[in-house]
């Protein structure tokens, strides 16, 4: 009776903090989506009236959400009477630094797109249908593309690609070698890429034409949309080419026809050339309980990445957790000769090379 008492006291305790949790990243939602932390960091400490007048809200909401973040350790009290509140400058990094690697506010943002679309997904489950990507709406589309920014922005060019000497060479040495992002996203893989090797010219590959025009945008505005094009496209009607690299980032457990897109990109590669694909690093076997990673990862699957893979019939349906016993399954049967685990450490990324 004591050990079924402590296991219920325990997952009760546990389903607290999760809803604490989640409620506290819905109110990181609030102040980023707001500009709320971006006007702390740009003014310094405010009070509620003056934060609501620089951030264009009402000042009631302005206060409870002050009081709010004070209350749960995320702004710091300057003056408790005025309830003026400052962003310190080691939370900033988490909050608003987007390319820094601490920069995890974009949970925020993808909790809020699949809390909108948990409805459907509840009735997908009793249907064995799915949920369209654009469902989850421009939350969940900024929250993935930002919450991979900074890894995409300083790991993708100074560490992944420097695993692959030979590769990073030939981007270095060779006058318009061209370079394919499948499943691009908003971009920001590519154009880390294209700034860290002036010679390269990349296309970007999205299913999604919402996060297409995102990553055109951000293109733009580095001044890159020279070199970098992005369009609208199937990953396994990959019929650009040929590539010296072609990127497949976070992106393999979501595609319905892996083998498929596995050999387009196969086909499509210069002799020597090299692809390129991160996808997670869970364990190499199933077991439970799991560590936080692994949870995380059937989080993502359970709400997300299946609902969206199941829209399409056939589909491999992989879900998020993809181990790499798989991944080396896949790229077998698409005729792949080789595959080289990366010695990249990643606390949520494994890298791996495919030999065409």
């Amino acid at each position: 009776m004591t050990l079924t008492a402590d296991r219920t006291d325990v997952l009760a305790e546990r389903l607290f903090g999760a809803a604490l949790g989640t409620l506290e990243l819905f109110s990181v939602y609030l102040g980023a989506e707001l500009g709320l932390y971006r006007t702390l960091e740009r003014h310094g400490a405010l009070n509620p009236a003056q934060l609501a007048q620089r951030a264009g809200i009402a000042p009631r909401y302005a206060l409870e959400w002050m009081e709010q973040q004070a209350v749960a350790g995320l702004l710091d009290v300057v003056d408790e009477s005025t309830r003026t509140c400052a962003l310190p400058p080691e939370h900033a990094r988490v909050l608003c630094a987007e390319d820094d690697p601490a920069h995890v506010a974009p949970f925020a943002h993808m909790m809020a797109g699949i809390g909108g679309v948990l409805p459907r997904v509840a009735d997908a489950y009793r249907t064995g249908a799915g949920v369209p990507y654009e469902a989850y709406g421009g939350e969940f589309r900024h929250g993935q593309g930002h919450i991979n920014r900074p890894a995409f922005t300083s790991e993708l060019p100074a560490e992944w690609l420097e695993a692959m000497p030979d590769v990073a060479a030939r981007l270095r040495a060779r006058p318009g070698a061209r370079v394919a992002d499948v499943g691009c996203g908003q971009g920001w893989s590519s154009i880390a890429v294209a700034q860290a090797f002036p010679l390269v010219h990349i296309e970007g590959i999205d299913a999604d034409p919402r996060s297409v025009m995102d990553a055109r945008a951000h293109a733009a505005a580095a001044g890159l949309d020279g070199r970098v094009r992005f369009v609208e496209g199937d990953a396994a009607a990959l019929g650009g080419g040929p590539y010296e690299l072609i990127l497949i980032l976070e992106t393999l457990h979501d595609l319905p026809r892996p083998v498929e897109a596995l050999r387009a990109a196969r086909a499509a590669t210069v002799t020597g050339g090299a692809v390129l694909v991160a996808d997670e690093r869970v364990a190499d076997a199933f077991a439970a309980p799991g560590d936080e990673v692994e949870r995380m990862m059937y989080g993502w699957s359970v709400t997300h990445c299946l609902p969206t893979q199941m829209v399409e019939d056939p589909s491999a349906a992989l879900g998020t957790v993809i181990r790499s016993s798989r991944v080396r399954e896949l790229a077998a049967e698409a005729g792949f000769a080789a595959i080289d685990v990366l010695p990249v450490e990643n606390d949520f990324f494994r890298l791996y090379r495919l030999h065409p």
